[in-house]
């Protein structure tokens, strides 16, 4: 059993709520274990200058963290006048992971850009932003489908992330803050419904112990936990398609 009671295979406990920004074309919150994130979704008329006259769309992501979302108070990137490298690596990881289920030629000449705010943070931030913007996004989608404003939807599959890690040699699912700070190995795991990988991020914290067979053991693991997430996004869903 693990510090909250968990087994090595079990998810924190995770609720998604839908349309919780007033503005927003899309908006989620999700809440693992004691993770909190809050996405919006904006749709953009128009397209970054590398796609002008492309007749492609573009999907893109911004990436926080909350001066309060952690033990010590984080400065703002205004404050400090730059983006920090972390912030920019998981944005673009969370652009790349929605894009790999959107047909960007279906979306015409607009942008969708998803922001993801960490309001309290206990590990799995990105992978818990990934798997809230995909249903910011595809809210804001669906307005657009509604409004005819999109000739066919442009989403091919379902997206969601999830952290897997090695510690004392036991693989686990979804690392809280306690259990990523003395892992043994570390990886985020993307991948679509279909079981496709989008991408994998893995890091062997002390000896070289990462073998291959455990790469795969973990990602497998990572395969059970993503298919859980994929069934919550479109519970999600489908109750804000009902209301």
């Amino acid at each position: 059993m693990r510090s909250d009671g968990r087994k090595s295979d079990e998810l924190r406990p995770l609720t998604i709520e839908t349309d919780v920004m007033k503005y927003a074309e899309g908006s989620a919150i999700i809440k693992a274990g004691n993770t909190h994130v809050i996405c919006s979704a904006t749709v953009e008329e128009n397209v970054p200058p590398f796609l002008k006259d492309s007749g492609s769309g573009w999907v893109t992501a911004e990436y926080s963290m909350l001066p309060r979302s952690t033990h010590t108070r984080n400065r703002r990137d205004a404050s400090k006048g730059r983006v920090n490298a972390r912030a920019q690596e998981i944005q673009r990881l969370i652009g790349r992971s929605l894009r790999a289920v959107i047909d960007l030629d279906k979306l015409s000449e607009r942008s969708i850009i998803v922001d993801c705010d960490v309001l309290q943070a206990d590990g799995g931030t990105r992978t818990a932003s990934i798997t809230r913007a995909f249903v910011a996004l595809h809210q804001a989608i669906n307005g657009l489908l509604e409004k005819g404003l999109l000739e066919e939807n442009p989403i091919k599959d379902f997206v969601a992330a999830v952290s897997v890690g090695i510690i004392d040699a036991e693989p686990m699912l979804d690392l809280c803050y306690e259990e990523d700070s003395k892992t043994d190995v570390d990886m985020n795991i993307v991948m679509t419904g279909s079981g496709e990988l989008v991408e994998v991020q893995g890091t062997a914290e002390g000896a070289p112990l990462f073998s291959v067979e455990k790469l795969n053991e973990l990602i497998t693991l990572g395969h059970k936990g993503i298919k859980e997430l994929l069934d919550i996004q479109k519970i999600a869903l489908n109750d804000l398609l009902k209301n």
